[in-house]
């Protein structure tokens, strides 16, 4: 597969043929329906190769993980899109007011134009064809810059694109972080980016002067918090999923867990059962996934020495032959048992398979610490009690919250999905990805015969009327 970067020339004249071709044939319902139905069928077609590009990007990704967190999430949001679509594209009819009667209002939701997205490395396939589709849906053209850091993924996008869409509909830019950085800083009409809060912060910095409007999906340290009455089993179970799927490379997955003291043992023995039971002793391997490149690989092996380094309990869940783990990028599941708020683990966003356990002695100490933090992108409340959830529910704000469980509402076709503060803005799958990608253009729409006809100069008596009716 060829991965030659884009040169930086090409950007600026690509984005200008990209707006040039919506101006002069805005895509309709029937082309829209026809894009998704044509990108669905070419997805399919290729998941083989996509399985390929994926593992090789990684070194060794579970097979698995890659249909459960890239082609199922695709496809069903695919699905959601044309089912929903010409509903959606409707004008919706509002009240223009007694004053303005018999005008009539509506809200029309036109597309913006061309949308770049800024694709991640952690799920390649799910965040770039998600947001492209849905940027296709509302009526737009869609300029994708995928990760560097997943070039044979990349460049498999780039073919799979140009076998469904004419270059002058979608375009492709492959390039590393200084390409990433030229293509924020173009002109697009809507730029939605996926990766880290410190990108974050440049991606914005760089649309600024375009103003150009912005959907950010970032990350932060996303909260557990196992209330005292709920099973260290299940919750063992639960957290175990939506921890080590994709080697805790998920940007919601949970970064900490916060569990009652008294609960505190009871869970790491069932975290242990959970990953002997889930990866045995991994003389195959064959689903753990990899850590994404060296340089990921370090910065854990970091978390975990310093953590060491601190007189922390570090337990790792498997044995692993340290040889072995060097040559592949392997990272056991691990917990680090009581960490203050100075170590790295509890400093900075995980993104791998280690997870950080704090006991709490009552849950306002626990959500205090929550409260100190910036506002995650995840949280994660358990308990059977609906008044100790209503309470966590009523004091933290977060991007998204599934309640007993995690990841799951990533997965709600009609929940947005999106973060707040640190974690990100604006929100994206479904009906909220449409009306993030269309301006909801307000339009009155005036009868022949109108009041404003007898709206002449002078206005005097006519206001003074007004004046007296309102008043009562």
């Amino acid at each position: 597969m060829d991965t030659l970067d884009s040169p930086a020339s090409e950007l600026r004249p690509t984005l200008d043929r990209l707006r040039d071709a919506w101006r002069n044939n805005r895509p309709d319902a029937r082309q829209r329906l026809d894009d998704l139905a044509r990108l669905r069928d070419a997805f399919k077609a290729g998941r083989g190769a996509m399985l390929d590009a994926v593992g090789a990007d990684f070194g060794h990704r579970s097979a698995h993980e890659t249909l459960l967190g890239e082609s199922m999430p695709v496809t069903a949001e695919l699905d959601h899109l044309r089912g929903k679509l010409r509903s959606w594209m409707k004008p919706r009819r509002v009240g223009s007011g007694w004053r303005l009667w018999p005008a009539r209002a509506q809200l029309r939701p036109e597309p913006l134009g061309v949308v770049g997205v800024m694709s991640p490395w952690n799920y390649p396939i799910n965040l770039a064809l998600i947001p492209l589709a849905t940027a296709i849906a509302a009526g737009n053209h869609v300029y994708l810059k995928p990760s560097e850091h997943t070039p044979r993924t990349s460049a498999w996008l780039r073919d799979l694109l140009a076998q469904v869409f004419p270059a002058d509909r979608v375009a492709v830019a492959l390039g590393d972080a200084t390409l990433g950085a030229q293509f924020s800083a173009l002109p697009f009409d809507h730029l939605v980016f996926t990766g880290s809060t410190a990108v974050g912060r440049k991606v914005m910095a760089a649309a600024a002067p375009n103003l150009t409007s912005l959907t950010l999906e970032l990350g932060g340290k996303s909260p557990a918090i196992v209330a005292a009455d709920f099973p260290p089993a299940q919750a063992a179970a639960r957290l175990a999923t939506g921890k080590w799927l994709n080697a805790g490379q998920t940007c919601i997955a949970p970064d900490y867990v916060l569990v009652d003291h008294a609960s505190r043992d009871a869970l790491v023995a069932a975290l242990r059962k959970q990953a002997r039971a889930r990866y045995g002793d991994l003389k195959q391997a064959d689903d753990l996934t990899r850590i994404i490149n060296e340089g990921q690989y370090r910065r854990l092996r970091g978390y975990l020495d310093d953590a060491r380094a601190r007189g922390l309990e570090v337990i790792e869940l498997i044995a692993l032959d340290p040889v072995r783990a060097e040559a592949e990028r392997l990272i056991a599941p691990t917990l680090v048992l009581e960490p203050g708020d100075d170590a790295s683990v509890m400093r900075e966003e995980i993104f791998g398979p280690i997870l950080p356990i704090r006991s709490y002695r009552n849950l306002d100490e626990a959500l205090a610490w929550v409260e100190a933090g910036d506002r995650p992108l995840a949280l994660y409340p358990f308990s059977r009690d609906r008044a100790t959830v209503e309470r966590i529910l009523g004091r933290l704000l977060a991007g998204g919250v599934t309640v007993n469980d995690t990841l799951l509402h990533f997965a709600a076709g009609n929940l947005p999905f999106g973060g707040v503060g640190a974690s990100g803005m604006g929100q994206y799958h479904g009906r909220a990805g449409f009306d993030a990608m269309t301006h909801a253009m307000p339009v009155l729409w005036q009868p022949r015969k109108a009041a404003s006809d007898l709206l002449k100069p002078p206005y005097r008596g006519f206001v003074e009327r007004m004046v007296q009716f309102l008043a009562g």
